[in-house]
């Protein structure tokens, strides 16, 4: 290990310790810290003589890991499902995207040719940017989210025919001067180099029938390989009872799948995503994930970094006007074609400008393909230059455009909700809003038990396939007033606050305790902290979503240990009293605006108490454990 990549490795993760908390504090989101530190320490790797672009190749394995992390969570039958979104709704952006940037540079004075390699490169959308930010939202459920990410899926499909179909746009003279030498940029695409290099290819030379078989089975190797050698292969390796073998593991499946991938010409990305897909279902899935997780993080870190880094200054001060007016101009129209396509395919408010604004932008394949497109004579150079700083600033743009979306947007489209959620006709003295796996669970006992609920869900999604089962639910948005008088919560006794975002949740709490004191509330607590904003809200039915299953798993490592149930229960029944108590002594404490700081009165009161408490729930604990206790127990 250099000195040199000590020192990059330390520039670059100290650059991003020190802008995502400070982004993300100002609400801006960690990929928004991420472009700022790159753009921060892009001097500092420019004096050291880095390559960020091919940094930046390398940090793309991110990329490739989340495909593959959210394959995992992704059942194969609802891949089936979304076929017509990612197939139609993917095709006509990525088709309709390129003709209309296409045009627009022929306007500007571009041959046909040119104008449709840059129509193709503005036509894809940054996967890592937009997927990364949906996720820490908690949008990627939503119809929108499912949409971009549909539409993202096509896009890492439609990068291959693209490869394929550039080459042939290439221009004479550009080409000749190529061949002269006077251009030696590019050289990775497999411009002539491959005599120097290794080269892996599995369908070069080969004739176009034989290449879509060699790719289809390498397809159908991955499928098969995910359903059947998986649990094998892991089997194996937990018998080493060595961590880090298992993460090696998991690491060189990923590696090898995306080589394989790269070597059939498909896009890496894919083929994980793919192989994640199948092995959805495997007893190995929650141990992949955890793996995978912590290495994704940093690559794609490191890769937003490149992206701040990458942007020429230089040539962007020289261009000033004509670089932000074209970047404007970029998310303007493909914003508008998304937005189109959105409203044909039934997106509507909120959902609708979360897929215009969240795909507005060029994608890190845009760099991929610009490269390409020099090496192969169908761009110039100095246009090439132009473009590279119009992706990079497009996609340095997208944070700002969710923060819009969040802020303005997301609150005043939830008013058109109004016109759109269903007309609600059940009398019913019990509501429940969000029917996921928490929800779902009160609905069905309810039903089971001849007990009716109005159910309000805000995906329609998740709600037609609840109706293909025959359940009576609602679509619609259960936080707007409006809704909640046709759901009848005037006259309404109990309302189940069963939805997956935190600060919603908080919300509906807040409202419906100021408005209809008379309603029961059970809501829905995500941690510890939101357990204490739902009590300062005024909710006194809390339910932690984890909290009982912890309760149960913990009383079966004591029947596990030889304690008889009854005891176990009451051991647990011990901690459980304990901490309920204990909880409503600090809830009492809380202060949202300060209970988090180390010098809160909260803080110092566990400080104070913590010890008289750890001493109480041991010698409670201990009096039940030691009555009559068995004899396997005790060993």
């Amino acid at each position: 290990m250099t000195p040199e990549f000590m020192f990059i490795a330390f520039t670059l993760f100290l650059a991003g310790v020190v802008a995502v908390p400070v982004a993300s504090k100002l609400g801006l989101g960690s990929v928004l810290g991420y472009l700022i530190a790159g753009i921060a320490v892009s001097p500092v790797l420019y004096w050291a003589g880095v390559d960020v672009i091919a940094l930046q190749h390398f940090a793309e394995f991110g990329v490739v890991m989340m495909l593959f992390l959210i394959g995992l969570e992704m059942q194969p039958r609802t891949l089936w499902d979304m076929r017509a979104r990612i197939f139609v709704m993917g095709g006509l952006q990525v088709a309709v995207t390129a003709a209309a940037v296409m045009a627009a540079a022929m306007l500007m004075g571009q041959p046909w040719s040119v104008a449709l390699a840059i129509g193709l490169v503005f036509a894809l959308s940054s996967t890592a940017i937009a997927t990364q930010t949906l996720n820490e939202k908690g949008l990627m459920r939503s119809d929108g989210g499912q949409a971009s990410f549909s539409v993202l899926l096509l896009q890492d499909i439609a990068v291959i025919p693209m490869l394929a179909f550039i080459p042939l746009l290439a221009l004479p003279g550009l080409s000749e001067a190529l061949h002269s030498g006077t251009d030696d940029h590019g050289g990775g695409h497999g411009d002539g180099h491959g005599e120097a290099g290794l080269n892996l290819s599995l369908v070069e030379g080969l004739a176009g029938w034989q290449t879509a078989l060699v790719t289809l089975a390498a397809i159908a190797f991955v499928i098969l390989a995910g359903m059947y050698l998986t649990g094998p292969i892991f089997r194996f390796v937990a018998r080493a009872r060595l961590r880090e073998l298992f993460v090696t593991a998991a690491l060189m499946m990923v590696i090898g799948i995306a080589l394989l991938m790269t070597m059939v010409g498909l896009s890496p990305a894919l083929g994980t995503f793919l192989a994640g897909v199948v092995m959805a279902n495997s007893e190995y899935r929650h141990e992949l994930e955890s793996d995978i997780e912590p290495f994704k993080g940093i690559f794609l870190g490191v890769f937003f970094i490149t992206v701040g880094a990458s942007i020429d200054f230089a040539l962007l001060l020289e261009n000033l006007a004509l670089v932000i007016g074209l970047t404007l101009g970029l998310i303007v129209l493909k914003s508008g074609v998304l937005l189109t396509i959105g409203r044909a395919f039934h997106l509507s408010g909120g959902d609708k400008w979360l897929f215009g604004l969240g795909l507005a932008q060029a994608g890190e394949f845009g760099f991929v393909l610009v490269s390409f497109s020099v090496a192969s004579a169908v761009i110039p150079r100095e246009v090439a230059d132009i473009l590279l700083l119009i992706v990079a600033l497009s996609m340095l743009l997208t944070p700002a455009l969710f923060i819009l979306y969040d802020r303005v947007i997301a609150p005043r489209y939830s008013r058109e909700q109004e016109q759109k959620a269903d007309e609600i006709d059940l009398e019913s003295k019990i509501i429940i809003a969000g029917h996921g796996r928490f929800g779902g669970i009160v609905n069905r006992t309810l039903q089971a038990a001849g007990i009716p609920a109005t159910v309000v869900d805000y995906s329609s999604e998740q709600l037609a396939m609840l109706r293909r089962f025959g359940l009576r639910v609602y679509f619609g948005d259960a936080t707007r007033p409006d809704l909640l008088h046709a759901a009848g919560i005037e006259e309404a006794r109990i309302l189940v606050i069963a939805m997956d975002e935190k600060d919603s949740i908080t919300q509906l709490t807040r409202h419906v305790t100021e408005h209809y004191p008379h309603v029961h509330i059970v809501a829905r607590a995500i941690d510890r902290w939101h357990v204490y904003d739902l009590w300062h809200a005024g909710c006194r039915d809390i339910i932690r979503e984890t909290y009982d299953s912890s309760l149960r798993a913990t009383r079966s490592v004591f029947e596990a240990m030889g304690y008889p149930r009854p005891r176990a229960e009451r051991i647990v029944a011990e901690f459980e009293t304990f901490d309920r108590k204990m909880m409503l002594e600090l809830a009492d404490l809380y202060d949202p605006e300060e209970t988090r700081s180390d010098d809160s009165t909260y803080a110092r009161h566990v400080r104070d108490k913590m010890p008289v408490w750890e001493a109480d729930l041991n010698a409670r604990m201990r009096a039940v454990m030691d009555e009559d206790q068995p004899d396997e127990a005790k060993a």
